[in-house]
């Protein structure tokens, strides 16, 4: 039989040669080398399925007489190969080997896999998207991206074949791993230490100038291609001072950013997305200022309607009646539809407030819209520039234009732009270095594999053309320096479609509900590995927050977290509240409504993903000067009323962050207290949970208390300095060897609710879990301490340990813990504390099916004879099985007699 190998330390183009030969030698078996490298082996194993490969270990030895050996002319041993079999050479390198029984086909071309590209395409076999994806991999990797000078159109003309047989280059992107030296990767260390975001015309560039090493005799592309991945500028510029001169390499991700233009200026050429040139005796300080100032010359500000606009619109039919449309209105903020015809599917009009107004005042209500409407069929699509937009409104007098695709001659609109977006961009104040920065602090702040996910994302996101963003906590807490612990994300367009994408792309488990727009994708530690290397040198040691964030420096733990098994993806939504303190109706909308439906403007921050915008951060309410400030404030007047719960998210948020309650904000708290009592007690009792799981939990409950929440809630419930002290303790007792046994950590918030309700008569305790819809275990619970309180009360002054025993046998660990809490330093803390450690396992020699086998009929007697054994044992009267032996035939004499 025939084998196919190759080298060891296998790369891609090693792998991607052996599944080759195997298509064209269908009876051969490829048979994986034992080291390969990394990246190779992180694609095999999310592909292993589809692919042909035999590992070693699975290796059953079989009779080799015949090797076809690819992109090398060594040979190693195999189990069951022959002493000399015979040897074909498939390789791109042209030294032979000298030996007996070997032939060759050698080709000076930049990848062995082109040469195996050109036999299938003269064979006329066809690939698997993934086949063709790993042979794509295989000649990127070895001609550096097509940039190596050993690269040949023999090599691209075989990419461009593989690309038509569906090879994925966002695959290739996130596989590829071109090797660099020691002392290339001297240089980059040196490059990305130098680094400086610059923001041109919208757009964020790199640049980067430092002297080489010394001994530096290698080439610069690769580095800045490895650069380039890592951070993904929309263009890279890149000096390195070699001995008296300066070569510069730039790279550019799109159109808008022509780099041939600079390197022509310095005497060099190339096209607009990849130019260099060598600038003769002069010093790098100099060449770096007179790139800075030729800079505006390369790049041109793009400002699109895709920028500003909003997706997701909502649209009336023409025979809807005035009435309905100005429910709509009303329902969603909205201060004009679009209005589309759908049985011409055609846009017909557009109906605005103003519109309804006034047919209102004219007793129109039932009149169908179309009567009222602004008519015409005025469109923009999303390439088209933020001029053009303004001069259709100032031509034809709407507000608001709607946004149809761009290949499609459909009039049906995919978004819209109003008036108000158009004057934010147009008079929006100058970003400074927040926007460039926070591509910074995405790479600085998040881990290697999460960055990698980031970009991966971004990329599939830009691909189906899905605006893309973090928003909420998450943004907040990264300008805060704290370490994110999840990537959910919010898509502008339809998540469901984008993790779909996700999952076909790079594997794992995706769940979705189409109801509500959401996907949830469960990502395999293979993908996190997968999408590592894109990040993994963006976010090194160098942690440092720069002017991007407010933090100084970020909070990371000392350990690192560990990466999230799921990633939430979210359609952008808006909701609206029917009627106070109700849950609200919620709906697909743009990323600017669902950002008004946050509780507030510190959570209404995000920070855009998707393609050349990644890194741009949307502030329409103000978010990050409150953040700045310190400051918790609502978005509108009417926030607590839709939703009386906030006050409790804000109290808690003010205390988690140090922040403190803006003063309006304040004002609209104390005037919507009332509005609590018609929010049902499993919303409330869930955010006392929350309170109570924070980090300050008694900051939290005192300033509830101060602001009159918790008497609002119920006019028992108080706060007060011994509660304060209570909470302390169980903070001290939760560290104590003697309750470890129980995990006594996963009773915290219970502690913290009794010693909430302790200081409460039970008819209080009571009525408190009743508004609160307390669960029926923590109710039991609740009570049971009560009970075991009272017990410990009663009994005498110099207890027997049998007297506390039997007291405090019914009591479940986390009662006792939380009686030892309440009870403080008195001697009923003692009792409960020794009988916890010590007496409860206290058993007796004898049990039950003992007094059965001595011929005592089961009954009531069992449990008094057991309980005065156990009680001679606790109170020290015997201490041997001999001694409750006799002890027991005592008590049966006096059973017997009686």
């Amino acid at each position: 039989m025939q084998l196919i190998l190759t080298h060891e330390n296998a790369d891609f183009d090693a792998i991607a040669s052996q599944l080759a030969a195997s298509k064209l030698y269908p009876e051969s078996v490829p048979l994986l080398p034992r080291r390969i490298n990394r990246n190779v082996q992180q694609f095999l194993t999310l592909y292993w399925d589809v692919l042909p490969f035999t590992r070693p270990e699975d290796w059953k030895r079989r009779r080799v007489d015949e090797v076809l050996l690819v992109d090398t002319h060594s040979l190693s041993s195999v189990r069951g190969m022959i002493r000399k079999p015979r040897v074909h050479v498939i390789d791109h390198h042209k030294t032979r080997a000298k030996h007996d029984n070997w032939t060759f086909d050698l080709g000076d071309v930049g990848a062995t896999t082109t040469l195996l590209v050109e036999k299938l395409q003269a064979a006329g076999l066809t690939l698997l998207p993934e086949e063709a994806t790993l042979l794509l991999l295989g000649i990127y990797e070895d001609t550096g991206s097509m940039t190596y000078d050993t690269t040949t159109p023999q090599d691209i003309r075989a990419a461009s074949w593989l690309l038509e047989q569906g090879a994925q280059l966002a695959v290739v992107r996130q596989f590829l791993n071109i090797p660099l030296t020691p002392v290339q990767w001297q240089l980059y260390d040196q490059l990305q230490t130098a680094v400086s975001w610059i923001e041109i015309g919208g757009q964020s560039l790199v640049v980067t100038a430092v002297t080489a090493p010394d001994d530096f005799d290698d080439e610069i592309s690769s580095v800045v291609h490895r650069l380039r991945e890592t951070l993904a500028p929309v263009a890279l510029f890149v000096l390195v001072q070699l001995g008296q001169d300066v070569q510069l390499v730039a790279r550019s991700t799109n159109d808008s950013v022509n780099v041939a233009v600079i390197a022509k200026a310095f005497g060099g050429g190339g096209h607009p997305r990849a130019a260099a040139a060598i600038i003769i005796g002069q010093h790098l300080a100099d060449v770096k200022a007179r790139l800075l100032d030729l800079l505006p010359q390369s790049v041109q500000p793009i400002a699109t309607v895709a920028e500003i606009m909003s997706y997701g619109v909502k649209t009336l039919l023409p025979a809807a009646t005035v009435a309905e449309a100005e429910r709509e209105m009303q329902r969603f903020g909205y201060e004009g539809y679009p209005v589309y015809d759908e049985e011409t599917d055609k846009l017909v009009g557009l109906l605005t407030r103003r519109g309804v107004d006034r047919a209102t005042n004219h007793q129109m209500q039932d009149s169908p819209i179309s009567r009222v409407m602004k008519a015409g069929s005025f469109t923009v699509r999303p390439s088209d520039s933020i001029e053009r937009v303004q001069q259709l409104m100032l031509d034809e007098g709407w507000g608001q234009i709607p946004v149809v695709l761009d290949e499609t001659k459909s009039t049906r609109p995919i978004g819209i732009v109003t008036r108000t977006d158009v004057l934010n961009f147009l008079f929006k104040p100058s970003p400074g270095t927040a926007v460039s920065n926070l591509r910074s602090l995405l790479t600085k702040s998040l881990p290697p594999a999460m960055w990698g996910m980031v970009l991966a994302v971004s990329e599939k996101a830009a691909e189906l053309q899905m605006p893309l963003y973090f928003v909420g906590g998450l943004v907040r807490d990264l300008l805060l320096g704290k370490t994110a612990v999840d990537l959910d994300m919010v898509v502008e367009g339809d998540a469901i479609k984008l993790v779909r994408h996700l999952q076909k792309s790079y594997g794992g488990e995706v769940h979705t509900h189409q109801r509500f727009g959401t996907g949830k994708w469960f990502v395999t530690p293979e993908i996190w590995q997968t999408v590592k290397e894109t990040g993994e040198q963006g976010s090194g040691d160098q942690r440092s927050l720069g002017a991007g964030g407010i933090a100084s420096s970020p909070q990371h733990p000392s350990a690192p977290a560990p990466l999230p098994e799921t990633i939430d993806f979210v359609t952008a939504r808006s909701e609206f509240y029917t009627e106070p303190s109700a849950l609200p109706e919620v709906t697909r909308g743009s990323i600017k409504l669902d950002l008004h439906r946050r509780d507030f403007t510190i959570n209404t921050l995000a920070v855009r993903l998707d393609g050349a915008h990644l890194g741009e951060l949307l502030d329409f309410y103000g978010g990050r000067r409150d953040l700045e400030q310190g400051l918790i404030r609502v978005l509108h007047s009417l926030s607590f009323v839709d939703d009386p719960t906030r006050m409790l998210r804000a109290v808690r948020l003010e205390q988690r962050l140090r922040f403190r309650i803006e003063a309006r904000t304040a004002e609209l708290m104390a005037s919507a207290l009332p509005m609590l009592d018609r929010v049902t007690g499993d919303r409330i009792r869930h955010e006392i949970e929350l309170a109570l799981r924070e980090s300050v939990p008694a900051a939290v409950m005192a300033r509830l208390a101060k602001t009159k929440i918790l008497a609002q809630i119920h006019p028992a419930l108080h706060w007060s300095e011994p509660m304060a002290g209570a909470f302390t303790q169980v903070d001290q007792e939760l560290e104590r060897d003697v309750w470890q046994g129980e995990r006594p950590l996963r009773w915290r918030t219970f502690l913290y609710f009794t010693q909430l309700l302790a200081p409460l008569a039970p008819g209080e305790q009571e009525a408190v879990m009743s508004r609160l819809r307390v669960r029926k275990a923590t109710r039991e619970d609740v009570m049971a301490l009560a009970h075991c309180l009272d017990a410990v009360g009663g009994l005498p002054a110099d207890p027997r340990p049998s007297q506390i025993e039997r007291v405090l046998r019914p009591y479940h660990p986390r009662v006792l813990l939380a009686a030892r809490i309440v009870l403080d330093d008195t001697l009923g803390a003692a009792w409960v504390e020794r009988y916890y450690a010590e007496w409860r396992d206290v058993k007796t020699a004898v049990s039950g099916d003992d007094l059965r086998q001595m011929g005592l009929k089961p009954g009531p007697e069992y449990s008094i004879i057991l309980d005065q054994l156990l009680a001679a044992r606790l109170d020290g009267q015997i201490s041997s099985e001999v001694e409750e032996q006799a002890l027991l035939k005592q008590i049966l004499s006096t059973f017997q007699q009686q």
